[in-house]
């Protein structure tokens, strides 16, 4: 069987989720690796066959994405000729993390497509969303990167095909500690704005991990340094706990490690404000922007000593024999997939 996995990398998470998919994947079929998108932090420690731009975001520093620089870096021809190009005759399906490219050609070119992805739970009517209605934001989340058949990943399992978050290996069953610090990551915000609020919370040390500076610098008791996964993820095993957007990995991260979390979620982005909602309903607090107003709020948190306690215990080999046993058409690889089960 011949795979084509598709990941996006507008941000982290889909890298991050990609690392610990991927080697299982390829224990019961040929995979190529499609990559897009150019806003993710991370490098994929695989080689990737194909390397399009895909549709990427700009990041402004105002708590939202900068849609000035996301229409002008946007390039709807050349996104056109990759769909258009992108042989797909030799695959026999396409696993899709919210990749537009290879979902519309494979719609157009009649493949077989599934959704792997976040973005696939936020279709579901029984996840939580805003009240304020946004039909422009659900039509580009469904016709974005679009599969007819799906399973997604979610905060709680909503449905029987939404999976529970896959949590990276570096974390699993690391030794953690609570130092006297928090992890910040909150890169719709500039640097700026960050300290001129944290430093006003001066019973605690903040690190923040910024996508604005190549180089690390200290303000009072906030120091500011570059993003880096390694030191990102040794800081959030010995944290106190971790304010960041209302992405999904990192709060599922923080909710597995049983950090404290507060979410600040990004303006105008509709997939940021689902996922408040739903933490909202596990009981992590949300703040709807982060300046000097939320001064109170903050420190208020820090006191508080209430976390959420959830499991995020799963076999992520059981989400790929799920996946593949529905969608696979070689006899070896069937085999391959019950012997698995049974060892």
């Amino acid at each position: 069987m011949k795979i084509l996995y598709a990941i996006q990398a507008t941000g982290n998470g889909h890298i991050s989720r990609a690392q610990v998919l991927l080697p299982l994947i390829k224990k019961y079929a040929d995979v190529d690796v499609l990559l897009s998108g150019t806003s993710s932090d991370l490098s994929l420690d695989f080689p990737v066959r194909y390397r399009l731009k895909g549709l990427s975001f700009v990041f402004g520093k105002k708590g939202g994405v900068n849609i000035l620089k996301t229409l002008l870096k946007l390039d709807f021809w050349r996104f056109f000729k990759d769909v258009k190009n992108l042989e797909l005759k030799n695959y026999d399906l396409i696993i899709n993390d919210f990749e537009p490219v290879s979902a519309w050609a494979g719609l157009l070119k009649k493949k077989n497509v599934v959704a792997l992805s976040h973005q696939y739970s936020l279709t579901s009517i029984n996840v939580p969303k805003p009240a304020k209605k946004a039909c422009f934001s659900k039509f580009i989340l469904k016709y974005y990167a679009p599969a007819k058949e799906g399973y997604g990943f979610h905060f709680k399992q909503y449905e029987k095909n939404i999976f529970n978050p896959i949590i990276k290996n570096e974390l699993l069953q690391q030794k953690k500690q609570e130092k006297n610090f928090y992890v910040v990551y909150l890169p719709a915000f500039g640097d700026k704005i960050i300290t001129s609020v944290l430093t006003k919370v001066v019973f605690t040390n903040w690190i923040v991990f910024s996508k604005h500076t190549k180089k690390t610098y200290q303000l009072g008791n906030t120091i500011v340094c570059p993003i880096n996964s390694t030191n990102f993820n040794t800081k959030l095993l010995n944290a106190r706990g971790i304010i960041c957007g209302a992405g999904f990995e990192t709060p599922a991260e923080a909710l597995y490690l049983n950090k404290k979390l507060l979410v600040v979620p990004m303006k105008n982005q509709y997939e940021q404000q689902c996922n408040a909602e739903a933490l909202k309903d596990i009981g992590v607090p949300v703040l709807t922007d982060f300046d000097k107003s939320v001064v109170t709020q903050i420190k208020s948190w820090v006191r508080n000593k209430q976390r959420v306690n959830i499991d995020y215990a799963q076999d992520a080999t059981e989400i790929v024999v799920t996946v593949l046993k529905k969608f696979s058409y070689a006899q070896e690889v069937s085999n391959k997939i019950k012997t698995s089960v049974t060892v």
